[in-house]
């Protein structure tokens, strides 16, 4: 479905230029930017994919994955088609690259008031939007974040980051959590994963997010053998999780399998893993979780106090929380997070 877009700037000769994110394109007349899903019609900016859902389904939080805002609860996750990355090893790689690709990808219209309804009927806490980057849905995200918020609902983005300022403090009312994928922390490996250069304004955006709207902030590193998994750029990324983020921020770092064009390559090994965590917490990092690998100890959650068990996930979606009130139940330590 068509609707015109909310953040955009005209131009000279019918152009005009994107602000949904950072790639700030400059479109145009019949023309589209680089995610494909908008188009310049006559100087004007329309969203193509408003509404419509690729996927959508009754998902635990824990698998965006979120392990500090109410674990056990759920929520109706929606994805759309298209991406600002087109990363070259995507697990969802079909619906990424639906618009820049000859795939053929069904999509049904689903407004607002329906997903709401969804949510509701599949007796959900709450709403992700996710699969794909829900910042080029962004009218549609933002008018779905307002009604459930009005409606007792969580809110989360599972995003790249890369959206505007102006695009975060337009939704930013509304979010609870925004959960961030961080590529790396080079100019190189975002360069050769995500085809963008000016990589900082994600952490500059993410910064804001938790400071400015007190959102709820995970961060997840998929570690690419070969790619991003020097221990070197790591440490410099819990560094800056630690500092500006702060020490009790979940960092999930999570076992890559090969996908896409990266299918040549081997997944993670668990030893890589399992060094990358000690290292960070090591560093004073608090929370840090390994992913992708079932029924792993790293996927529980630790008194940062006693450093016993608080959180209990057996991998297949049982979890058990212990705390009361955000407290550990056996030394009295404090969980950042939301439990209860």
């Amino acid at each position: 479905m068509l609707k015109e877009a909310m953040l955009y700037e005209k131009l000279s000769d019918q152009a005009v230029c994107c602000h949904i994110c950072q790639r700030f394109c400059e479109i145009l007349k019949d023309e589209r930017g680089y995610c494909r899903t908008r188009q310049n019609r006559g100087g004007r900016l329309f969203s193509r994919i408003y509404g419509e859902v690729s996927s959508w389904r009754r998902a635990p939080i824990e698998i965006k994955p979120v392990y500090h805002y109410l674990p056990g609860s759920y929520a109706l996750s929606l994805g759309s088609v298209g991406c600002n990355f087109l990363c070259p090893g995507c697990q969802n790689w079909e619906i990424s690259f639906a618009l820049s690709q000859p795939l053929s990808i069904q999509t049904e219209y689903i407004s607002p008031e329906k997903a709401l309804e969804l949510a509701q009927d599949y007796h959900c806490q709450g709403i992700s939007w996710t699969y794909n980057e829900p910042t080029l849905w962004f009218e549609y995200t933002l008018e779905c974040a307002r009604l459930a918020k009005a409606r007792g609902f969580y809110t989360n983005y599972v995003t790249n980051g890369y959206l505007s300022p102006e695009a975060l403090d337009t939704i930013g009312p509304y979010l609870d959590i925004f959960r961030l994928d961080i590529k790396g922390f080079t100019a190189n490996v975002y360069k050769k994963i995500a085809h963008i250069r000016n990589w900082e304004g994600i952490l500059a955006v993410a910064s804001r997010a938790k400071k400015r709207w007190q959102m709820h902030v995970e961060v997840v590193t998929n570690l690419i053998p070969g790619i991003n998994d020097d221990l070197g750029q790591l440490q410099d990324l819990a560094t800056w999780i630690k500092s500006e983020l702060g020490s009790d921020t979940p960092w999930h770092i999570t076992r890559f399998s090969p996908h896409w064009k990266f299918s040549h390559l081997c997944p993670t090994p668990i030893e890589k893993l399992e060094e990358i965590r000690d290292m960070a917490m090591s560093d004073g990092l608090k929370f840090v979780y390994i992913g992708n690998v079932s029924a792993h100890p790293a996927n529980h959650t630790y008194c940062p106090g006693c450093g016993k068990i608080v959180v209990q996930r057996d991998g297949w979606g049982k979890v058990i929380c212990k705390l009361t009130s955000n407290r550990c139940p056996f030394c009295g330590t404090v969980i950042a997070g939301r439990f209860q």
